[in-house]
């Protein structure tokens, strides 16, 4: 394909992804193929002479579009989801056309600088005081990553990335029992290892770690010869939303000495509105902080906002410089990916100033307000139902419950199939849990062009499958 041919199919790519967000909530939100469907739809071996543009086409909408499920689908109430406002696409359609690697200022200084201020917008919407500096990364694994062996060097007073951690005592991190399992991830990755992540219980309708608890355990790792690196905390759960007492935690943290890292993937764009900050009161402590504007806030997906209250230990973990990569001849200038795991960086602020600019952040407030709202009406209506019991109550838009009919001997295997009854009839899409070992159901609103009637409609499927179950 030659550049000259492309205009005519950025127009056709461009009226056909109009269309297919316009009508998205059409279709069943979850994919209906088999295992293998797409694979074998596939040529074994690729083609030795050119195809034409109109079959490559053809055969993305007839083999690829019935294995999509629909992350932008209104009634996607499933996981957390990842969503691409309209001014996101454009701005990644632009990304994808000038296909900078930033990597350096040198090799692109527009994305360096509008990195820099985008972050500060973002802190700015959050509330954040004015110490903290942040850097785009990919994803909320990888800045949870980064923090993980941030605390790792200082730990080990910055002899860990040299010598290794052989020779040392046994590092020890801690968290809450509801966290992701990304932090199990970083905690492998850093060579830490699995059996020095100490679960600290939770309490409470929020399901956040207890303090005391806390405090406990890093005084008896201490006791035992064990090198306490750092605690992570954790704001809005994939889960149930849990959500630690951030002060106090911090407070604990900072009395014993230790790195601290937030993580609020989900819920962080949630504090763009001010009434829901008593949530991470006490945040202005924290070491490090990590959003996703890729979920809630409308931010196509890759796009995660890592804050650091002293960039500085970042940077002096992670950096490595070798001639080629130096800037010579520019003082004070920021190279990004000295603040990530990553070498290679995509220009992922530019779709941050559309969105900003295009919906203003009152625009985006309103969105979540909705949300958090319109979920919390479906949660009053499904606990007024006989049958449905609420298990965790609401956490900003998230809540979960299950079908408990009286006697009925298998709850757990009851909502499991209600749950996968409900996803293959294709009008919602839901995720299960375990709640103190119950098998639960989730709903999280949070698709960006969702609407009161999508949320409402969520219990009239429910209910109607269910009563079809039992």
């Amino acid at each position: 394909m030659k550049w000259s041919e492309f205009a005519p199919w950025g127009r056709r790519i461009s009226d056909w992804t109009q269309a297919y967000h316009q009508t998205v909530g059409d279709r069943p939100v979850r994919a209906r193929t088999q295992p293998g469907d797409i694979l074998n739809a596939l040529p074994v071996v690729p083609p030795e002479t050119p195809e034409s543009m109109e079959q490559v086409f053809q055969d993305f909408e007839q083999i690829v579009m019935p294995g999509i499920t629909h992350w932008q689908h209104p009634r996607f109430f499933a996981y957390f989801n990842a969503n691409a406002a309209a001014p996101s696409v454009l701005a990644e359609f632009l990304t994808s056309a000038i296909a900078p690697q930033c990597m350096l200022w040198q090799t692109s200084p527009a994305a360096t600088e509008m990195e820099t201020r985008m972050m500060d917008w973002l802190r700015q919407s959050l509330g954040l005081p004015d110490g903290f500096s942040g850097v785009i990364q990919d994803s909320a694994s990888s800045a949870t990553l980064a923090a993980v062996l941030t605390m790792r060097e200082k730990a080990l007073n910055w002899t860990g990335n040299s010598a290794g951690l052989a020779g040392n005592a046994r590092l020890r991190v801690y968290c809450s029992t509801e966290v992701h399992s990304s932090i199990d991830r970083a905690i492998w990755v850093s060579g830490i290892g699995q059996d020095n992540l100490v679960r600290i219980p939770v309490q409470g309708d929020w399901r956040g770690m207890d303090p005391d608890a806390l405090d406990a355990a890093i005084r008896a790792d201490k006791a035992a010869g064990l090198t306490p690196a750092g605690v992570i905390l954790c704001v809005g759960g994939t889960g149930v939303g849990a959500t630690d007492p951030i002060a106090p935690c911090l407070d604990v943290a900072a009395r014993h000495g230790l790195f601290s890292h937030v993580d609020a993937a989900w819920a962080g764009s949630a504090m763009i509105c001010p009434e829901f900050r008593d949530y991470w009161s006490g945040i202005e402590a924290a070491d490090s902080i990590v959003f996703n504007p890729h979920k809630w806030l409308g931010v196509q997906f890759d796009c995660s906002a890592h804050f650091l209250r002293d960039p500085d230990d970042l940077v002096r973990t992670l950096a490595i410089s070798p001639e080629y990569l130096k800037t010579h001849g520019q003082d004070g200038v920021i190279n990004y990916s000295e603040w990530s795991v990553p070498l290679g960086r995509r220009f992922r602020a530019l779709k941050i100033w559309f969105l900003i600019r295009a919906y203003g952040l009152e625009g985006l407030r309103s969105r979540i307000r909705n949300h958090v709202a319109w979920s919390r009406a479906l949660h009053d209506r499904l606990a007024a139902t006989a049958d449905f019991e609420i298990v965790t109550p609401p956490m900003w838009s998230l809540f979960t419950f299950r079908y408990a009919p009286q006697d009925y001997p298998d709850l757990d295997d009851l909502n499991l199939r209600l749950v996968g009854a409900i996803n293959d009839d294709g009008r919602i899409y839901l995720t299960q849990t375990r709640v103190d070992g119950d098998l639960v159901i989730r709903f999280q609103a949070g698709q960006f062009e969702t609407t009161e009637q999508d949320v409402m409609m969520a219990h009239d499927v429910i209910t109607e499958i269910a009563r079809g179950l039992s």
